[in-house]
């Protein structure tokens, strides 16, 4: 039994100890004031409180009466069975007594630390958690050669159960703060600490900081065709190469694909450019997951604090600004906030929101534009084009609102509605006995990053029983080029195998050569109207289009010029060859009803071969 004198100041000391734990000091301060504390009632016996960490380490706490050095020594240690006192009784979570370090073999690799401190015995005890590991040591070093005491092993136990607490305690706090202020899945801080400590760089006397938006490209993508488990390995990966980058900062994960970077003390345009940069490179390497091989894609937008904006709403808003700017011009790059972004990309959001609520109002319509054999004016096809009706009831054309369609949701939602409706159209007019071959519909890249338009495309034209036959999906070179993925490949040739024919638009104006029609499981090559305005004065646009017509000749596609605006223009891209053709010359675009009539009045017959006059222009009008 402990001797009786102490029992009221072991009461004492448990009572000071919780309430220290309770004001929340830090564990280093509340075994200090442990070890102490006991030291006064055991002035013989000098204390040692010392952690173990998750990488089984020994970590020291608090040994008031031992010199630095030998804290240091021990710290980093990993605990065994020949470990000293401590050492040993963590790795055996039991109390370990050796009564004489000089030639105790436990010490043997130690005892040149405690010997000329003149320190000649150690007792130790394991500190555990609730769910038995071992987090600790408490023990006691004795001048002389002996055990521990009745008295000190009723302190020892006391001790052992405060230092579990104060240690647990602190565990806890240490989950709840990175909870707080770390992300779970890269370890970097989170949303609330860049939040922390961008206002706190704002409030600095002298602001001078960079910010840069970090955004994963197509990480969705990633998820839905290769897991979420390859999405959050991808997450993971931008993150570690994040921290591992040497150019300072805080690096931070704000969102689910989106981090950013503090630069304290950036100041100049080429140091925040640098830093992009940098970023940009430390992506370029692929890694594996799952059997899957993903290189990691960012787009950035930086800004300087001073320059960019000097309140934390304005400078945070234009960095936002550059990272959709940079994504809408310059995917897989870095752009810095600059003036007359701000208005460029709100107007830019304002029409997105005109279409996403045109969309939600049904107020999303096809026009039908023509096209005609130009050797006889008949109508063998139109070509579905998007037009927008205003709540005033004005027609408005895609040109006005194409930018809404760099938004990957609206161009979806845009596309199914399209889709429907033009099926839905198609339906009425084989029912009505109109003769026409195809009707050609638009898709974008946002429609391949899903994967899934051939399935929707199949599953609208299923419903109302419209043979994908008379369906041409045209998809720009941009978009045949841009893809990384296989996703285009995969749904082109699903929807070809199913008998739709698949159209290269708007050749000319992206990057595509000659060369790679070969590439391509195209069916029909749409000239653009730039190569057709052309054709008559410019020799090197006529050079290109009739070697077109020749190579596409021989690989059995066929071709339509656009933008046809002039009989003239007719005449000439015929005699080149070309036997297709559409543009305001015969028809502009124009509703259902109207589109009707004109399949009625001049859509081409089976087997006819006869010459009708152009369309009649007023005939088309809207």
């Amino acid at each position: 039994m402990p001797h009786a004198k102490a029992a009221p100041r072991l009461s004492r000391l448990q009572n000071e100890i919780l309430e220290a734990i309770a004001r929340g000091e830090a564990l280093r301060d509340v075994t200090e004031r442990l070890c102490r504390r006991v030291q006064e009632i055991t002035p013989s016996a000098i204390c040692s409180v010392i952690g173990v960490d998750g990488e089984r380490r020994l970590r020291p706490l608090a040994a008031p009466d031992l010199p630095e050095h030998y804290s240091q020594a021990l710290d980093g240690i990993e605990i065994s069975a020949c470990c000293g006192s401590c050492g040993t009784a963590a790795y055996r979570g039991e109390e370990v007594i050796v009564t004489d370090i000089a030639s105790d073999p436990l010490w043997a690799p130690f005892k040149e630390l405690p010997l000329p401190l003149g320190l000649r015995a150690c007792w130790s005890s394991p500190i555990k958690a609730r769910d038995g590991r071992v987090v600790g040591t408490f023990a006691f070093y004795y001048r002389d050669c002996r055990g521990p005491s009745e008295l000190e092993l009723a302190i020892v136990q006391t001790c052992v159960h405060l230092c579990a607490v104060a240690i647990e305690h602190a565990e806890m706090q240490s989950r709840a703060h990175r909870l707080a202020y770390f992300d779970t899945l890269t370890g970097l801080a989170n949303r609330a600490q860049f939040g922390a400590a961008f206002e706190r760089m704002i409030v600095a006397e002298k602001p001078c900081f960079g910010l840069l938006l970090i955004d994963i490209d197509q990480l969705k993508l990633t998820n839905d065709t290769m897991g979420h488990a390859v999405g959050d390995a991808l997450i993971a990966t931008v993150g570690r190469r994040l921290r591992r980058l040497a150019i300072g900062g805080l690096p931070c994960r704000i969102g689910g694909d989106e981090f950013a970077i503090l630069l304290e003390g950036c100041s100049e345009a080429a140091a925040l450019r640098d830093a992009a940069h940098a970023v940009l490179s430390a992506m370029v390497t692929p890694f594996q997951h799952d059997g899957h091989t993903v290189t990691p894609r960012v787009t950035i937008g930086g800004v300087l604090s001073g320059e960019d904006g000097r309140d934390a709403v304005t400078l945070r808003q234009n960095a936002d600004f550059a990272l959709y700017h940079a994504k809408e011009q310059k995917r897989g790059g870095y752009i810095r906030f600059k003036s007359g972004l701000r208005t460029s990309i709100m107007q830019r959001i304002q029409t997105v929101r005109r279409v996403d609520e045109a969309l939600s109002e049904e107020r999303i319509a096809p026009y039908y534009q023509p096209v005609v054999r130009l050797d006889t004016a008949e109508i063998i096809g139109l070509e579905a084009l998007a037009r927008m009706r205003s709540r005033d009831g004005r027609m408005i054309a895609a040109g006005e609102f194409q930018e809404a369609l760099t938004d990957p949701k609206v161009a979806y939602r845009l596309t199914g509605q399209m889709i429907a409706a033009v099926a839905a159209d198609m339906r009425a007019w084989l029912d009505g006995g109109f003769h026409f071959q195809q009707v050609g519909l638009n898709v974008t890249s946002a429609d391949f990053q899903k994967g899934d338009l051939a399935a929707r495309i199949v599953k609208a034209f299923e419903k109302v029983e419209v043979p994908l036959r008379h369906l041409v999906v045209e998809v720009t070179e941009s978009v045949f080029l841009a893809e990384r993925n296989q996703s285009v490949a995969r749904n082109v040739r699903e929807l070809r195998s199913r008998g739709a024919l698949i159209a290269l638009d708007d050749f000319g104006t992206g990057y595509a050569s000659l060369t790679h029609l070969l590439q391509f499981p195209v069916d029909v090559i749409k000239v653009d109207r730039s190569f057709v305005e052309r054709v008559q004065t410019d020799k090197q646009s006529s050079a290109i289009v009739e070697a077109l017509i020749l190579i596409a000749d021989r690989l059995g596609m066929k071709i339509i010029a656009e933008g046809i605006e002039t009989g003239a223009q007719a005449e000439h891209v015929l005699a080149m060859g070309c036997r297709l053709g559409q543009g305001y010359h015969y028809s502009k675009p124009v509703p259902k009803h109207l589109a009707s009539d004109l399949l009625r009045r001049f859509g081409q017959r089976p087997g006819s071969r006869r010459i009708v006059p152009a369309l009649p222009f007023e005939a088309s009008a809207a």
